[in-house]
Formats: structure tokens, C-alpha cells, sequence
């Protein structure tokens, strides 16, 4: 059988999206399709697989697989890239939508420029900083500027969830090669992490390098960029607003002090459509 897919990504963040509402696989498939689309030199070429189904609670579904097939709870750049196809696929014509993660629901602005989406904003809600909602294993109310050390070298580090977990080092970005993977299965996180490696540039403006869990190093990580921009703030570093520099490009991000959401500003690039054996 072939299945259609579209390649998209956010900021070098590149996933295949696949329509739910024309393909039903079992969870074993879909595990079994995302490690073999995922693979650059025998697949399609990914970070992950990323179904668009029908939801009872939202508007849409993101049902997203890592490239070593494991189930995420969520993926910021991979939302906003679900945003535009179901724009552009006209499964709506509404700017502002839902779509459920995991059965959280994420709510969706679009900016238009001659009627093509320029821009998505996520409101990615209120991050977690409870350490056994995160989790990550601590006794302390917030882990908050944590040394921890890793191969051997200190590192402050703060968690924090975006609907998956993040642990923020303030670093050498190029430490991510070296560190991420560790960082990633530490004994501290029990269902592991997302490490994000950050050198703060001034109050507005963080460079970042990203340690994805299931994937490895990213271009880009949505969900990243948001508890980055989170652990600033918590460490004084950085104002509530911060445009977070990665390989892939820039996102914005705004943690909102009135009603403690953070909002996530970013574009969504098609890259090619296509059809594949299954």
C-alpha cells in the first residue's frame, strides 16, 4: 500500500506528516513507520512521525512518534507545522483553531499574508515547574539553578515541563554533542529529557543548541525554545519576551505574566510532498 505524507519543518525541526483522517494504523505500525521513515540515508529523512488525526476534544489531533518510534507528549514546531496543513489542506479556514497533544489542548493563531500563513502562534499554556510533574527527581519545590554533574563536569541546571520535559543548561551550546545524550538518560529524569544547552546573548535574545529525547540533536525544538525562554526568566537572565536563536533559525517566545502561559511565535515550511511504500 503507498501513503501519501508531506515534509515539513519548523526552523530545521523536520517531521512527516501524515493524515489520520486518511490512514488507521495500529500503535505498533505507527511505531514501526516512524523509525523507518525517520531514518535521512534509508527513509524520508526526519526527526519524527506525525499523524493529524480527528479529535473528540479539540478541533485536531497531533499524534507525534520520535525517530526511534517512542510516543511524545508534545512538540511545539511540530504543532505549528500541523497548524498550517490543516490551513493549507482546507480541513479549515478559520486562523484560530485547537488542536489536541496527548490529550492536552493547544490553542492556535495564524498570521496571513496574501491569504498564505506567514507566522503561527501557540499558546503552549502554563509551564510546569513541579519536579515530580516535570518529573524529574528532586526534594525541592523548583529545580531551579541545580548542580548537577554530568561525565564528570558541573552544570547549573534548570527543569521545566512544556507538556514534556526539559532540562536548561546554561553553557557552551557546543556541549550539546558531548553531554546531550547523557544529560538525556540521566538517573534524575525516569522518563527522560530534552537538554537544552544555552548561552544567554542579552536581555532579549538566548542562543540555544538542543539535545531532543528519542532523536538526538535537532535544528530546532518548539517545546525547547519555551522552557528555555522559562529558565531565563526564573534565573534573572533575560525580560518576559526572548527570541531564541537556533541552528534552524529563531522563534519567539513570550511568557505572559497576567495569565502565566507562554506563547509561542514561529514560522512552518513546506519541504515536499510525497508517496511511500508501507
Amino acid at each position: 500500500m503507498k501513503m501519501k505524507f508531506e515534509k515539513m519543518h519548523g526552523c530545521g525541526n523536520d517531521y512527516v506528516y501524515v493524515s489520520g483522517f486518511d490512514y488507521k494504523f495500529t500503535k505498533e505500525k505507527k511505531e514501526e513507520l516512524a523509525i523507518k521513515l525517520s531514518d535521512r540515508h534509508f527513509g524520508v529523512g526526519s526527526d519524527g512521525l506525525i499523524f493529524i488525526n480527528p479529535s473528540d476534544i479539540a478541533d485536531f489531533e497531533m499524534e507525534m512518534y520520535n525517530a526511534d518510534g517512542s510516543r511524545s507528549e508534545m512538540c511545539g514546531n511540530g504543532m505549528r507545522c500541523v497548524a498550517r496543513y490543516v490551513y493549507d489542506k482546507g480541513l479549515t479556514n478559520q486562523t484560530e483553531f485547537s488542536v489536541e497533544s496527548m490529550g492536552k489542548i493547544k490553542y492556535i493563531k495564524l498570521t496571513l499574508e496574501k491569504e498564505e500563513v506567514s507566522a503561527i502562534q501557540v499558546d503552549m499554556g502554563e509551564p510546569i515547574l513541579v519536579p515530580s510533574e516535570i518529573p524529574v527527581v528532586s526534594d525541592k519545590d523548583r529545580f531551579i539553578d541545580e548542580s548537577v554533574v554530568i561525565k564528570g563536569k558541573e552544570f547549573k541546571m534548570t527543569s521545566v515541563s512544556m507538556g514534556n520535559p526539559h532540562a536548561v543548561i546554561f553553557t557552551s551550546t557546543d556541549d550539546v554533542l558531548e553531554y546531550g545524550n547523557d544529560v538525556e538518560h540521566n538517573e534524575l529524569f525516569p522518563r527522560r529529557v530534552n537538554a537544552e544547552f544555552v548561552e544567554v546573548i542579552d536581555r532579549a535574545n538566548v542562543n540555544m543548541r538542543v539535545w531532543e529525547r528519542g532523536t538526538g540533536e535537532t535544528l530546532c525544538c518548539g517545546t525547547g525554545c519555551c522552557a528555555t525562554t522559562v529558565a531565563c526568566i526564573l534565573n534573572g537572565f533575560t525580560d518576559r519576551e526572548v527570541t531564541v536563536h537556533v541552528i534552524g533559525g529563531a522563534v519567539k517566545v513570550f511568557w505572559n505574566p497576567e495569565d502565566n502561559h507562554v506563547y509561542m511565535t514561529g514560522p512552518a515550511t513546506h519541504v515536499f510532498e510525497g508517496e511511500v511504500e508501507v
